[in-house]
């Protein structure tokens, strides 16, 4: 027995049995969350490893990540990278205010003169308010730039007989450049791009009864010669040089109007109005003493009678009225105005009871056996046109067909609206059934052009920018072959390049052709792009990481 606790030796020895059985049950609970414990951290540290070994992602898929060079397993788009990487950068006591540029894509990007974007590899542009970064240690963040040559034109790669090689910045394709570099404008990587040669030509294969199906027919190309001839509308007008004004030469009061409506037929020398004027009195009594007075003093009497009748004939009065004061010798206080030529009342200020004065036109008329036919014609339809051609009227609505006439006058100036020249057709009209202001059908012919290389027009395919016609090149081949045109009149078109003579050009159904063509072309530069990868490529480029 124990003398200082004065307890059993048996209760002490069971104590320490229960502590020490504790123990181990303990040790044997806790040996798993050990062992656990001891493998998750390799495991860990391998993962953050990776974790942060891969800093690409796909813009597409970001799932899909990896590093630089790398593709996307989806959509093989090269990984962007996705975190920026400061290495090396002393920005040590740098805060938000000193981050003065930002990503003028992405906004919330920002940082200091001479960083990218992390997200489109953009460089960042200065906002407002920037700080002074002077003291600012951003060596790393130097770079040069390789310069560029000047874009060149898109013919200019295409103009040698093989597939040349060309790298374009997708956000400015005006930056081409022949050797991998980034763009000076925005920072991003000139993408590789494949323009095929221009001698290049993609044949269509068509089998006979897929061409009978689809309607195809062809014609051979020929020489032969083509008439320049203009078809345009025109309208009828007045001829300007068959009007004629009526107007008094004294002051009166119309007594009696013979004309009454506008539109009214006119015979020449028929009666329009009779006026009243004290003038006229007087000239006609003076004529009178001049006939007197030849009996007094025959010299001088005719004199005096010369002299009064040119007045008589100067106010208007006719030959007719003349006469008439020399049979009766009496002066007519009524004296009546005849029609000078034969027409049509065009217009009149005239009416019963009326005083008239000089200056003012009474009436117009307009003789309507000849008119004038004014024809629109284009500004790429001009340069052949001259006054003596000849010319076909046709006016349906009449019943009058291929009337001939001749240009008669070529306008100087074009419509500023139509941009469209005026040529003036000058045509007789007996039965007057053309009429002022009705539109007819206007053809204008010129000379000849010989031995020229001539086409269908329904063969041509006009997209807008550039003309094509398909060419037959064997039994079952088709090519679309771009062609320059010249001259085109009545269905046919002058080609003065892309054909020759002799070829087989396809008139019906070339549509199909074509369209079929433009997509094998496309197809093919898309898989010789692909068979041939960039120089430099990173090997890992298409992994899936």
């Amino acid at each position: 027995m124990c003398t200082k606790c004065q307890c059993g030796g048996q209760d002490r020895q069971t104590k320490v049995k229960t502590r020490v059985a504790t123990a181990i049950v303990l040790a044997l609970a806790l040996a798993p969350v050990a062992w656990t414990l001891a493998h998750a951290e390799p495991a860990a540290a391998t993962a953050a490893a990776q974790e942060q070994a891969h800093t690409h992602a796909c813009p597409m898929h970001p799932n899909e990540t990896g590093v630089a060079g790398d593709r996307c397993p989806l959509c093989n788009m090269f990984l962007t990278e996705v975190e920026d990487d400061h290495a090396g950068h002393d920005h040590s006591g740098h805060d938000a205010a000193a981050h003065t540029h930002a990503c003028p894509m992405h906004p919330d990007e920002t940082g200091v003169a001479g960083d990218r974007c992390p997200i489109c590899n953009m460089f960042l542009t200065e906002a407002e308010g920037e700080a002074d970064h002077a003291g600012h240690d951003h060596s790393g963040h130097d770079m040069q730039l390789d310069s560029l040559p000047e874009a060149p034109a898109l013919e200019a790669a295409t103009s040698g007989g093989e597939a040349t090689i060309k790298y374009v910045c997708p956000m400015h394709p005006q930056i081409v450049s022949d050797v991998p570099s980034t763009c000076p404008i925005c920072g991003m990587n000139l993408e590789k791009v494949e323009m095929g040669a221009a001698s290049e030509e993609v044949v269509v294969g068509v089998s006979g009864g897929m061409q009978q199906a689809l309607g195809v027919r062809t014609e051979t190309v020929e020489r032969g010669s083509l008439w320049r001839y203009v078809k345009t509308l025109g309208t009828v007008q007045y001829n300007e040089d068959a009007i004629s004004h009526i107007h008094t030469r004294v002051t009166g009061w119309v007594e009696r109007l013979a004309v009454n409506s506008i539109g009214q037929k006119v015979e020449q020398g028929q009666l329009l109005y009779e006026l009243y004027s004290p003038e006229l009195v007087n000239a006609q009594d003076d004529y009178l003493q001049a006939l007197d007075y030849i009996g007094a003093d025959a010299r001088r009497g005719k004199e005096l009678l010369r002299k009064a009748q040119l007045r008589l004939e100067l106010l208007g009065i006719s030959d007719s009225v003349i006469r008439q004061l020399e049979r009766t010798r009496q002066s007519l206080y009524r004296v009546p105005f005849y029609a000078p030529h034969s027409g049509v009342v065009s217009a009149m200020d005239i009416r019963d009871g009326m005083y008239i004065q000089p200056g003012n036109t009474q009436i117009e008329l307009v003789d309507l056996s000849t008119v004038w036919v004014i024809a629109d014609v284009f500004e790429n339809e001009q340069s052949w046109l001259e006054v003596g051609r000849p010319a076909d009227v046709t006016a349906a609505a009449q019943g009058l067909f291929e009337i001939e006439g001749q240009i008669d006058y070529i306008y100087p100036e074009l419509d500023p609206v139509t941009r469209s020249m005026q040529v003036r057709v000058k045509l007789d009209n007996p039965g007057q059934q053309l009429r002022p202001g009705s539109l007819v059908d206007v053809e204008l012919y010129g000379g000849p052009r010989r031995n020229l290389l001539i086409v269908p027009t329904e063969a041509l395919i006009l997209t807008g920018r550039e003309n094509r016609v398909v060419v037959q090149r064997e039994e079952t081949g088709f090519a679309s072959v771009p062609v320059r045109l010249g001259m085109i009149s009545q269905g046919r078109a002058e080609v003065l390049e892309g054909l020759e003579e002799g070829d087989r050009i396809v008139v019906s159904g070339q549509f199909l052709l074509d369209s079929e063509a433009s997509i094998q072309g496309s197809l093919r530069r898309m898989s010789q792009g692909n068979a041939a990868p960039a120089e430099g490529a990173d090997p890992h480029a298409g992994h899936n990481h």
